[in-house]
């Protein structure tokens, strides 16, 4: 049993509990001189035991309460208050999402009490009024929690799914640039086996230095996932600071990485960063699979309250891109909108292709001065 359940089977033992000690003290204060109250005592002590199996059973201790109770009040010559009991079945079955069983309770005890004031009892039509004044109360604030507890779940559902987009995104994004690397990098070193072996040996140590990291993304990306007695990856994690990192990597794979940055370069959000770096990684995999490039300009332009990234390579674009079947340019646009920005892409006019994305953020750290490279 979790520690959450626990705590709940306490807190349905001490209510129960409390309810009984409260019924248990009017009771004893109500028991008149020679007037047997056996049968009122068994009421409430099965009416006060049933209390704690509401959650498990709350159609059944709904009705069970409210019975019993309306069979006490016939039997007994007191006038103790274990209406309480039904009353809090009744918020829980409104609070589980039981409307209409818990209406149909509360109808029954509305109605037995008002058939009660017609068969002799001393009951006024101001107090069944005010019963039922009661009753609709507690069935409106049970309602009204089931639906705090349903949007409450409804948002935390939303976030797991946009969690799991994600870490796909990530995934994406960070298996397709390396393996993509790796794969152009592999088909080099076969080419240049027989012919250049020095130079074949140096596409396989890019290779494996390529490897190396798209090992370390992974499981930095996979990191959410890891249980808590697990250490937490110390790497540095992907962002705009490691732009340099991407563009030595694409080197091995014949692209010349030109990087600029114009404007007041400062701190970015990190979800800014992240999607800023994961958007130049998506753009040079493409690069690298698609164009058949070999200059890729990187543009960082840090405006007021956005960054605009702008990407071109010069390739000739054996593959168009824009009729790719791959996920890579709606990954990038997606990243983009989630962050409130836009993202573009397509070929050039003089050739090449250009991906340019506009990413908003708000950061009230100390700017610095940034300058081109």
């Amino acid at each position: 049993m979790s520690l959450s359940d626990r705590l709940r089977v306490n807190a349905d033992a001490v209510l129960a509990l409390g309810t009984f000690g409260l019924v248990a003290f009017a009771e004893g204060r109500q028991v008149g001189e020679g007037r047997a109250e056996f049968g009122a005592w068994v009421f409430v002590v099965v009416v006060c035991a049933a209390l704690p199996y509401r959650r498990r059973y709350p159609v059944a201790v709904g009705w069970f309460t409210a019975l019993a109770t309306g069979a006490y009040y016939l039997v007994s010559d007191t006038d103790g208050p274990l209406v309480v009991v039904p009353v809090v079945a009744l918020y829980a079955l409104a609070a589980g999402g039981r409307l209409w069983d818990a209406v149909a309770v509360a109808g029954a005890m509305v109605g037995g009490v008002f058939g009660a004031s017609f068969g002799g009892g001393d009951i006024s039509g101001t107090a069944v009024f005010m019963l039922a004044g009661w009753l609709v109360a507690v069935v409106a604030l049970g309602t009204v929690r089931h639906g705090r507890a349903a949007h409450a779940e409804e948002v935390a559902r939303l976030r797991a799914t946009e969690e799991r987009l994600r870490i796909a995104r990530d995934l994406h994004d960070v298996i397709g640039h390396h393996i993509s690397m790796v794969n152009v990098q592999a088909s080099a070193a076969l080419h240049r086996l027989k012919k250049d072996p020095a130079q074949a040996e140096e596409a396989l140590g890019a290779i494996k230095a390529g490897s190396k990291e798209a090992l370390r993304e992974l499981r930095a990306t996979l990191g959410v996932l890891r249980q808590a007695d697990e250490a937490a990856p110390t790497s540095p994690a992907p962002g705009l600071a490691r732009l340099q990192d991407l563009a030595d990597a694409a080197e091995p794979a014949g692209l010349a990485v030109r990087i600029a940055r114009t404007g007041t370069e400062r701190p970015l959000p990190a979800p800014v960063d992240l999607a800023a770096y994961r958007i130049v990684q998506e753009s040079l995999t493409n690069a690298a699979r698609h164009s058949g490039a070999g200059h890729v300009d990187v543009h960082l332009a840090y405006g007021d309250g956005q960054l605009t990234l702008t990407v071109e390579d010069d390739g000739p674009g054996t593959v168009p891109r824009e009729q790719n079947t791959g996920t890579g340019i709606a990954g990038m646009t997606e990243r983009a909108r989630t962050l409130g920005g836009d993202l573009t892409a397509g070929p050039r006019p003089a050739g090449g292709f250009t991906v340019r994305a506009r990413l908003p953020y708000r950061s009230t750290a100390q700017p610095t001065q940034g300058s081109d490279r």
